[in-house]
């Protein structure tokens, strides 16, 4: 009756929309340069190049780098409650969750980049965990492949696959919209978004945007409220430019319905709305988060920049995880946890970059250094009873007792880890035959320093101190306009493991554990290595992109034979990535692709597992969004998207797999006019068949076993956005 009512009044709604939309526009008399206007405006984009770290904005035929940015316009049009729903656009992403919480995770070549890790402007630790609010922002950058050197290494741990970075709103062009929205099932929101350029040279400029969301989603009884407010002030005059940007979110998810974990066999999917979480589990986020940048021009050929940042996040958040125990009947035992965090961060970079040019070379050097400043303060409350429910027949269980088995201070979080992370890097990229060969090549050096504390009493308890270099080198030949051919080798970085006290050699009972030679000493930072190669085609009216890559990644255990703690095992993933954007013709636009990837387990520990595929990376990816501008009907769009993804591996021995899934969506939008002022109507079905699939069983805490995560289920979304 619910999904009858919900179907019924979305219906309704964009029946009112398109029925009235003609009116107005006809009692107004229709100006079609307006509308031609807002629908450019309103185009869904996504362009290949952006904001490659020390290198600075680039177009894509320039770097020798796999980049593409999405658009403001795709957020606006397709209402995402999340960064992961901006992502599920790229056809070389999916998206998972951590584990136990709301966190989202972003599986990039077959390799995790967790939400701690994802950019702000260039800087890392400014984005708010777990949950990102995408209205905030006017480009979302993917990068795919290792950036060590690019952006520093990633101070969670992660990005060895690729990277985000989010741009925030800025006053590109005078405008005022007002939006109000309606998601499936109860879920209402409203927008707006002002921009002014003034000064005597338009110098200055200021947009300040606000949204406000509020009431249940389409999966039973999840609620989700979100609350932001974002302000940019810029200046450009001469050779001097600057910006403040200033951010604040609140995010609350109630009865969240995160991973479920599973034994020997992978049980059938529960109805896509099925909510098997508890009315007691909550994500409550409230962040504080802004940068300032100035840069400088010394000469025509010379810049200094800098920029900071600063992020003051706070998480209360109860957790209702459940384990599958009978695959069959769905009985399935839970358990909650209480865990209040408190982040507080600050990020910094400033460097120079050079043009030089002389005896037929040209040269573009970069130098510079970064920090990145970390403290996290946190405690938990773990439930030690549990409860009984059911996968498919969820059964409300009452809130776990408080302080069954704590650590730390509930009430006054204190730090428990604190992190620095420290670099200086130099580029040069040598140009020949005016620019059409480009070879780059630098160093990035880079020290990891963190300090762990006792959840008991706060003493320090640990720490790590460690440094390496991560290189990079990068070809570009541009044979003929419109053609790049390009290579790189660039390396991730991310902490290194302390080695364990002890090792069991046989796993026996009875049998006493072996002490580990190196035990307790810190491993030096790990280290991958990325092969690529790739070209990009640029026919005037759309893009082609192929990128062919390889990932080398270590991974740490004991050496049996020398009982000593290392970096001995590979992760080795081989992949083709083929990407097409754009408008091949007026009026209809594109953005597809598809990944192929072959990850592999190599070196284990033991023999075992040895060639076995990776857990939770799909072997392939494919992706298509349709915009079709009616000829006919030029203020109606057509819009439509497919994602597809292949069986993936469910655990190491690679006997649980998922099966493939394809998903649709649909939509609509229509340019009206009120006045001589356009409105735009939207509305957008995804998962139009309302399947039920697990969508993803990445997890990057793979020591608690397979943990699945379930697709969303048929969700309606309608929109209506005035702009003078």
């Amino acid at each position: 009756m619910v999904a009858y009512r919900n179907i019924m009044g979305a219906s309704a709604l964009v029946v009112a929309f398109i029925t009235a939309a003609p009116v107005l526009a006809q009692e107004t008399g229709e100006d079609e340069s307006i509308v031609v206007t807002a629908q450019r405006n309103n185009q869904t984009k996504v362009t290949g190049g952006g904001n490659v770290g020390v290198f600075g904005t680039k177009a894509a035929e320039d770097i020798p780098f796999n980049i593409r940015s999405y658009n403001e316009a795709l957020i606006l049009n397709q209402q995402p409650d999340t960064l992961g729903e901006v992502l599920e656009n790229d056809p070389t992403v999916r998206t998972a969750l951590g584990f136990g919480i709301a966190d989202e995770v972003f599986v990039i070549r077959g390799f995790d980049l967790s939400s701690d890790d994802v950019g702000f402007d260039g800087l890392y630790g400014i984005t708010p965990r777990q949950l990102v609010a995408p209205e905030l922002f006017s480009s979302v950058q993917v990068i795919n492949g290792a950036s060590a050197f690019l952006n520093g290494a990633a101070p969670g741990g992660s990005g060895i696959g690729g990277s985000v970075n989010l741009i925030p709103k800025a006053a590109e062009r005078d405008v005022i919209r007002g939006t109000l929205g309606y998601t499936s099932a109860q879920h209402f929101s409203g927008a707006v978004d002002v921009a002014r350029r003034f000064g005597a040279n338009d110098e200055w400029g200021l947009r300040v945007n606000a949204s406000a969301r509020r009431g249940d989603i389409a999966i039973d009884d999840e609620f989700h409220s979100s609350y932001v407010l974002g302000a940019t002030l810029d200046y450009n005059n001469g050779p001097l430019r600057a910006a403040l940007n200033l951010n604040y979110q609140r995010l609350n998810h109630v009865n969240w319905r995160g991973q479920v974990g599973i034994g020997a066999v992978i049980p059938r999917v529960p109805d896509a709305d099925t909510n098997y979480s508890q009315p007691w589990s909550q994500i409550l986020t409230k962040d504080f988060f802004g940068t300032f940048s100035v840069e400088y021009d010394l000469s025509d050929a010379a810049m200094v920049y800098a920029k900071v940042g600063a992020r003051d996040g706070r998480e209360d958040q109860t957790t209702a995880s459940i384990t599958v125990l009978d695959a069959v009947t769905g009985v399935a035992t839970g358990s909650g946890s209480y865990v209040p965090r408190e982040d507080n961060n600050e990020s910094a970079t400033a460097g120079i970059r050079v043009k030089l040019e002389g005896g037929g070379v040209s040269h573009e050097i970069n130098a510079g250094f970064a920090v990145n400043w970390q403290v996290n303060r946190n405690a938990y409350d773990f439930d030690l009873v549990g409860y009984v429910t059911n996968l498919y027949d969820p059964v409300v269980a009452p809130r776990p007792a408080p302080n069954q088995f704590v650590g730390g201070d509930l009430d006054d979080v204190f730090p428990i880890t604190r992190r620095r992370l420290s670099s200086v890097f130099v580029s040069n990229t040598l140009g020949f035959w005016d620019d059409r060969i480009l070879i780059t090549g630098g160093l990035r050096l880079q020290e990891i320093k963190t300090s762990s504390y006792s959840y008991t009493d706060g003493a320090l308890s640990g720490g790590y101190k460690e440094s390496g270099v991560t290189p990079v080198f990068g070809l570009v030949i541009k044979p003929v306009e419109g053609l790049s051919i390009y290579a790189n080798r660039i390396e991730g970085l991310i902490a290194g493991t302390n080695a364990p006290a002890t090792y069991d050699d046989d796993g026996l009972p009875g049998t006493p554990p072996l002490p580990v030679v190196n035990g307790g000493a810190a491993l030096p930072p790990v280290k991958s290595k990325q092969y690529e190669v790739g070209g990009k085609l640029n026919f005037g009216r759309f893009n082609a992109g192929l990128a062919l890559f390889r990932i080398d990644k270590p991974n740490s255990f004991v050496d049996p034979a020398t009982i000593i703690y290392g970096n001995y095992g590979t992760q080795r993933n081989r992949g083709i990535e083929v990407t097409l954007d754009g408008e091949p013709v007026d009026g209809l636009r594109i953005i597809s692709g598809v990944t192929f990837n072959d990850a592999k387990l190599r070196r284990t520990e033991g023999g075992v597992n040895e060639g076995n595929d990776a857990v939770g990376v799909p072997e392939v990816l494919a992706n298509a969004n349709v915009e079709w501008d009616l000829p006919f009907f030029p203020a109606l769009t057509l819009v439509g998207r497919v994602v597809y993804t292949g069986k993936q591996a469910a655990n190491d021995v690679n006997t649980l797999e998922l099966d493939s899934w394809t998903r649709f969506d649909l939509g609509a939008r229509y340019v009206a006019l009120v006045g001589d002022t356009p409105l735009t109507l939207r509305f957008n079905v995804d998962n139009v068949a309302d399947k039920r699939y697990w969508a993803s069983a990445y997890n990057a805490f793979s020591a608690f076993g397979t943990r699945l995560l379930q697709g969303g289920p048929r969700t309606f979304k309608a929109s209506a956005s005035i702009e003078f």
